[in-house]
């Protein structure tokens, strides 16, 4: 590191980085805060790109005991993510009620656990109000959202708004973890960190604080931020970040492209 008493010629440290980056051509690391899950099947796609990954989940999933549904009069279930998915196969058998998802990835675990009649929205709450009003009737029947004991966005009142009666069942906790791993923050002092990827403003909001905590943000200068959302990407400007990107639309495949796009650009930088 540069001697900060101007004793050496100062080199900036995402310049110097990324110099050596390129001269050794040493595969890239990202950095997957996701829960485990999600971040397994996430660093398997990024394992096919030639990325390696240090998976440090922001928050613990615990999951509620046995909760009775009453589905008699439940037209349709809808669900905003994969672990609200896990929670509704946990305490009910019912697989052939239509259940609605906010993006592929929740319609993909859904039809994992067995559900025959999945349909999925583009990835954005507003998508998913789109679609149950394009596809339902409010005479039909009442709905459920599955949801954890966070809530993003305005999925109910948005329903209620168009006339349909919805009811929420909060089935789990997605509770933040208290810090950073140590070999998470052992990585990131090592500066072998390129990616990091953040899929919600919570998470986002998450890492940020413990960042400071563990005195790691000057490290974040030679990382770029890959952020599914603008809402999350305003979060991580509290940090020093080498560069953030944000991806086109809410979803994994979305933030899949732009992973590739600076693929593509680094590949540019050896020629």
């Amino acid at each position: 590191m540069t001697d900060p008493s101007g004793s050496e010629p100062h080199v900036d440290r995402a310049t110097a980085r990324d110099v050596t980056q390129f001269a050794s051509h040493r595969p890239m690391r990202a950095l997957v805060t996701r829960p485990r899950e999600e971040s397994e099947s996430l660093a398997s796609s990024l394992t096919a790109r030639g990325i390696s990954t240090v998976i440090e989940p922001m928050m613990q999933v615990h999951y509620h005991g046995a909760t009775a549904l009453d589905l008699a009069k439940v037209q349709a279930i809808l669900c905003t993510s994969a672990n609200g998915v896990r929670a509704l196969a946990r305490v009910t058998g019912e697989r052939r009620l239509p259940l609605f998802a906010v993006g592929e990835a929740t319609a993909a675990r859904a039809r994992a656990e067995g559900f025959t009649a999945v349909e999925s929205a583009g990835g954005a709450v507003a998508d998913l109000v789109h679609l149950v009003a394009e596809r339902l009737q409010p005479q039909n029947g009442g709905l459920l959202h599955v949801a954890g004991n966070v809530v993003a966005g305005d999925l109910v009142d948005a329903l209620r708004a168009r006339g349909f009666v919805i009811e929420r069942s909060v089935l789990y906790e997605a509770q933040p973890v208290g810090a950073l791993s140590a070999s998470a923050v052992c990585a990131l002092r090592s500066e072998t960190i390129d990616l990091a990827l953040f899929f919600s403003p919570r998470t986002a909001a998450i890492f940020v604080r413990l960042a400071n905590i563990a005195d790691i943000a000057p490290y974040c200068q030679t990382i770029t931020a890959l952020a599914i959302s603008a809402e999350a990407d305003a979060v991580l400007a509290g940090l020093p970040w080498r560069n953030r990107l944000v991806s086109e639309r809410p979803n994994q495949p979305a933030l899949l492209d732009v992973v590739d796009s600076v693929l593509a650009e680094r590949r540019r930088g050896w020629l």
